[in-house]
């Protein structure tokens, strides 16, 4: 295996990173997250045009930059640089590669073509906000996380030749502005209970560009503690809607598709993650060289240089993790060929470990930066809180990392047989004993 990056991803790196350098500093940032959408629009749109962006992981036959988990990895380890506030995420990483595994041949042509062009955003809702089991990341994904028919989730009735949704879903990344919401709903009673995904459409094909709002359709922005992650809540009643895959999925092949889908955006999610905790150190290794105390700078000291040595160590070890991820979510993937899932060859636990890592490493980093800063550091306004809350909200939105790290030893079989009759039965899940022992 060759582990080197090739020049065009090489090239991706270098074109994302002098871009954002340029129009997204801390104060482009922090004016961003404050505007309705809750990011730059016209910087989105050129990031769309110039770059490709949205499309990166994308088929060419759809538009796309026929690329894969890794580029899209690497793009989010620079967005997560400059902690850029962007649909990135909730369009190109969970939406995308869903309608992509398990929608029609003309939910795919209407939709991927103006996803990859920038023209629509989408996102995914799930309901509870239980986003990370979803994914199949903290938990398995095949039981009731969507609200199990009871209060709290939401409901698919058919109606005609469609479909009405009733429910409600929090934590909804750039769910006040999505063009596309893919909906996880409950449908066929309780004896037949099960969980599938549904297209509603507020913007795009059968709606226009610029229309007013979906009827039964209610979404409010989120207050959160950090800003550069836009979260909303939807209420839908009796919401029209249309079964993604158009009648070909089940259940089954719902949560497959979600649990690949997890893979990638966990990867993805890591290196952003990884992006902003290098950030993070370099930007206090600089202040530290700078500050001074006792008539010397304080990095002269050695227990800070012990300090940084140490978070140093634990940032490549993250981001050797999230590199890993992304090549094993992409490895299954032959070619760019448009009938492929998304990355389901993915080794299992790879992803939830190397996300765990990372969020770990990030919220150290950012913990030290604002220590290291000093008085200064412990205000809101300087920039070192950006990294601080960043770390903070995503272990809370896709966490916590002692369940990511558990999910992993489950996928792998880590705590199945073993000698001496010390442990579980072949197949058996992790019990709460075998869980205590991973968060050790």
């Amino acid at each position: 295996m060759d582990a080197a990056f090739t020049e065009e991803q090489h090239e991706i790196r270098r074109t994302l990173r002098e871009l954002l350098h340029k129009r997204c500093g801390p104060d482009e940032v922090k004016a961003a997250v404050r505007t309705p959408p809750g990011y730059d629009e016209q910087l989105w749109r050129q990031l769309a045009t110039q770059v490709g962006l949205p499309g990166l992981a994308l088929p060419a036959a759809y538009g796309g930059a026929d690329c894969g988990p890794t580029e899209l990895a690497l793009a989010c380890e620079e967005t997560g640089r400059a902690v850029l506030p962007s649909p990135l995420i909730a369009t190109a990483a969970l939406a995308a590669p869903l309608i992509l595994a398990l929608g029609s041949e003309r939910q795919r042509t209407e939709l991927l073509h103006a996803i990859a062009a920038g023209e629509l955003t989408a996102t995914l809702a799930v309901p509870a906000g239980r986003l990370s089991t979803a994914l199949a990341l903290t938990g398995p994904n095949d039981g009731d996380w969507a609200g199990g028919g009871r209060a709290g989730g939401i409901q698919a009735r058919a109606q005609g030749t469609g479909w009405r949704l009733y429910g409600e879903a929090g934590q909804v990344l750039n769910g006040h502005t999505a063009d596309v919401l893919v909906v996880a709903a409950h449908t066929g009673g309780f004896a037949r209970s099960r969980t599938l995904l549904f297209l509603v459409r507020a913007a795009g094909p059968g709606r226009g560009e610029g229309a007013a709002g979906v009827p039964g359709l209610l979404r409010v922005r989120q207050t959160a503690l950090d800003e550069t992650r836009p979260q909303a809540r939807l209420e839908l009643r009796e919401v029209e809607a249309e079964l993604l895959g158009e009648g070909r999925c089940d259940g089954a092949a719902v949560a497959r598709a979600l649990a690949a889908t997890g893979a990638t955006a966990a990867a993805a999610l890591a290196a952003e993650a990884v992006g902003a905790a290098d950030t993070a150190l370099a930007r206090t290794v600089g202040y530290v060289q700078e500050r001074t105390q006792f008539g010397r700078p304080i990095g002269s000291f050695q227990a800070v240089q012990h300090r940084l040595a140490d978070l140093y160590v634990t940032l490549q070890a993250a981001r050797s993790a999230a590199y890993y991820a992304a090549w094993s979510a992409g490895r299954g993937r032959p070619g760019a060929r448009a009938d492929v899932g998304p990355c389901g060859a993915a080794e299992p636990g790879v992803g939830a470990l190397a996300l765990a890592q990372a969020l770990e490493t990030l919220r150290a980093v950012a913990a030290e930066a604002v220590q290291l800063h000093g008085g200064i550091g412990f205000t809101w306004e300087h920039e070192a809180h950006l990294y601080f809350k960043r770390a903070a909200c995503d272990e809370l939105l896709l966490g916590p990392v002692h369940r990511l790290r558990a999910r992993a030893a489950e996928e792998a079989g880590l705590f199945t047989g073993g000698a001496g009759g010390g442990g579980q039965a072949p197949g058996a899940p992790v019990t709460a004993g075998t869980r205590e022992a991973v968060d050790v």
